[in-house]
């Protein structure tokens, strides 16, 4: 007998979930608020243009490669895969700007060129960074965190010493490299892990081995073009969506999930994954006897940024920017703590320009530029047009200024999104754009529960419980989730079948 899950939620953890769980012959149906897939990694168009909405690094190709295959697939079945070099463009003033190449000896002469044995420090560094990417990335995250008991096999207890958990990112970066650009280049992956370097686990410079030795890649058509890879996955096992089906209430009764109603209509279930945003579900869909956490338990979690994004659309070709360009101008630390340490809107932000047109001429009209600018600031703040205007204009100017240009006056297309919309389009725990903080007191087992503590058959997936925020910890999420939810229920439905 074929068992029906609801995966609640199509962005990339809900799709993983979704497409393991028919894998393993459940009958599922994913029931998706909005009118397309994706989530976060949704698009629109407008006059030629295409706008991916949220993510737009492709970072970590084992994990999307690792998805794919588990289906008999692989990313190139689905779209092409370019790998950028340089990799991205670092401005750190109108004098200084620097691009990180892709080639790795290319990279090592750039360090050796800013700071004396830098290059010899590297190697070291990233040897240490491969071992983190290996056990973390290869390992811990594919734990579900319900227990330290999965910790103690003997893969991760010998990689444990190597791990550096109880040094920060800051501190370990400084003690090998002095100069302030190399600091920079090596802490900037996780600005959007939730807390600044100096609180930030050094276990998370994995990242840096991601970056530098696995590459920064660009799917063509856009960062939706995955989404729709893991859709057809999704079909091919026969997974039903139901799109435009905001869900309205979980139905419990004796500790186990019956049903889900949507626009009035109940779906009767055998379990679920709630791969939509947890508190949301928690505090929203759930009988308040069956949440795993209170709301003072949410409010006492650190999250992760949230952002204020402008789309835009220019009417002539940019010069001096690549298709990943990161602005540090200001200061780094002082963005940071009006993220992370003091809650507002930021003096002088940091921002970062994605302009795919660059690489991608199917996402702009001839001889036009396709612009995706981002601010990082902190979540809970107050969102308004006044606040998102004095933003636009502070960009335009420093990005007109830093890359010598007028940019304004050629704009065809320009929208603005912030945490109102993340809230509305995601039900966005305080409008966060990237979850639940990576802070060593928020790990693995300190993570909200992926499985409900109180009804049998519901499970958690996405950037709000393990293994965090970012677009491979999704889809990882939602294969966790589903294995767990299978190997919970599967002992329950074998019992009832016989």
């Amino acid at each position: 007998m074929s068992r029906k899950v609801a995966v609640i939620g199509g962005g990339f953890a809900g799709l993983s979930a979704a497409s393991h769980l028919a894998k393993a012959g459940c009958s599922v149906t994913l029931l998706e608020k909005n009118s397309t897939l994706g989530g976060r990694a949704r698009k629109f168009e407008t006059q030629g243009f295409t706008f991916d909405m949220g993510p737009s690094w492709y970072w970590m190709p084992d994990v999307f490669q690792k998805y794919f295959e588990s289906f008999g697939s692989s990313p190139a079945d689905h779209y092409d895969l370019i790998r950028l070099d340089p990799s991205y463009r670092i401005f750190f003033s109108k004098e200084e700007i620097i691009d990180i190449p892709a080639g790795y000896e290319e990279l090592l002469e750039l360090f050796e060129n800013l700071e004396s044995g830098a290059a010899g420090k590297l190697e070291k560094f990233l040897k240490e960074a491969e071992i983190k990417y290996k056990v973390g990335i290869q390992d811990l995250v594919y734990k579900p965190g319900l227990s330290l008991a999965e910790y103690l096999d003997h893969r991760v207890i010998s990689g444990v010493f190597n791990l550096h958990l109880f040094q920060d990112v800051a501190s370990y970066v400084r003690r090998h490299f002095k100069h302030p650009s190399l600091v920079q280049m090596l802490e900037f992956p996780v600005l959007f892990l939730g807390a600044m370097p100096s609180e930030t686990p050094a276990l998370y410079t994995l990242m840096n081995y991601a970056d530098i030795k696995l590459g920064t890649w660009y799917p063509q058509g856009g960062m939706n073009n995955i989404i729709k890879g893991m859709e057809s996955v999704a079909k091919s096992l026969g997974v039903e969506f139901l799109l435009n089906s905001e869900i309205s209430a979980i139905e419990v009764i004796n500790d186990t999930a019956v049903s889900v109603e949507r626009q009035g209509e109940k779906l009767q279930i055998d379990a679920a994954i709630a791969a939509a945003d947890y508190h949301h579900v928690e505090t929203s869909l759930l009988p308040e006897g069956y949440r795993n956490y209170s709301e003072r338990y949410w409010q006492s979690r650190v999250m992760a940024p949230s952002s204020l994004i402008f789309y835009l659309g220019i009417d002539k070709k940019l010069q001096g920017l690549l298709h990943h360009n990161l602005f540090f101008d200001q200061s780094f630390s002082k963005h940071a703590e009006e993220i992370y340490k003091n809650p507002q809107w930021p003096s002088n932000p940091l921002f970062y320009v994605c302009c795919p047109s660059i690489t991608d001429d199917s996402v702009a009209p001839a001889n036009c530029e396709n612009l995706f600018i981002l601010i990082p600031v902190a979540p809970g703040l107050e969102d308004s047009k006044e606040i998102r205007d004095q933003y636009f204009q502070l960009v335009m100017e420093r990005l007109e200024s830093l890359t010598g240009q007028s940019i304004k006056e050629h704009i065809l297309v320009e929208k603005s999104y912030a945490h109102k919309n993340f809230i509305e389009d995601y039900h966005s725990f305080k409008g966060n754009a990237y979850g639940l903080a990576n802070t060593l007191k928020q790990t693995a087992i300190l993570k909200p529960s992926l499985k409900n503590k109180r009804v049998s058959n519901l499970f958690y997936a996405g950037q709000l419980t393990v293994p965090g925020p970012g677009v491979p910890p999704s889809i990882i999420s939602g294969e966790v989730a589903a294995k767990q939810l299978l190997k919970t229920q599967n002992k329950t439905w074998n019992e009832i079948t016989v």
